[in-house]
């Protein structure tokens, strides 16, 4: 009986660990490899005892892993865990806006992304591939030059967000025309980020 009992409790909390697509470790690797070098990623690897990982595109990890891997990075470069996640989500937007260029208009910019991302490209990650599982964004307009970035995410991963909106305006070359602020705490579940648009 108490075996039985310590295996559902095993199978309930391997049902209740939250993972995180695949492509998030593979990119996070490449981001490391780019800004450090090709070594510094498997010394993270082993200094948090995931030397044994070999992550895919297409599979499903622990999110803790990542967690993991962010802080290790953090205490090796002395900069803030969310400094890391912010510089990731730039990192990230050649390669999200070449995933999903299918999605974006070519007559669009910044504003006009961050108008349509949770509509289209979240809306069809999660449609064409049932193991993504993006935050919820979203985002209302505040006056003719601001918009409100609702971000949704148990992850507490708003820098990652933070830095794909800067990402996305230095993609279109509008860093100097674009405004990125938290209105929140930076590390909550939910996080209102303001985006302001000058002339």
């Amino acid at each position: 009986m108490l075996k039985e009992r310590s295996k559902d409790l095993a199978e309930d909390k391997t049902v209740r660990e939250d993972t995180l697509h695949g492509s998030m470790f593979v990119l996070l690797k490449r981001y490391i490899e780019h800004t450090y070098d090709y070594s510094t990623w498997f010394n993270l690897l082993a200094a948090v005892g995931l030397q044994d990982s070999s992550y895919q595109m297409h599979e499903k990890y622990p999110t803790k892993d990542l967690y993991a891997l962010v802080h290790a990075v953090a205490q090796m470069t002395k900069t803030p865990k969310y400094n890391i996640l912010e510089q990731f989500g730039e990192f990230l937007v050649p390669d999200l806006l070449l995933i999903y260029r299918k999605h974006v208009q070519p007559q669009w910019r910044t504003y006009d992304m961050l108008l349509n991302t949770e509509a289209t490209m979240h809306g069809s990650a999660r449609k064409e591939d049932g193991s993504t599982d993006p935050p919820i964004l979203l985002v209302t307009k505040k006056g003719s030059h601001q918009l409100m970035v609702d971000y949704h995410s148990k992850r507490r991963l708003a820098g990652v967000a933070v830095g794909i909106i800067k990402g996305i305006a230095n993609y279109y070359q509008e860093s100097d025309k674009v405004n990125v602020e938290c209105l929140t705490g930076k590390e909550e579940e939910r996080v209102q980020i303001l985006v302001s648009f000058s002339q």
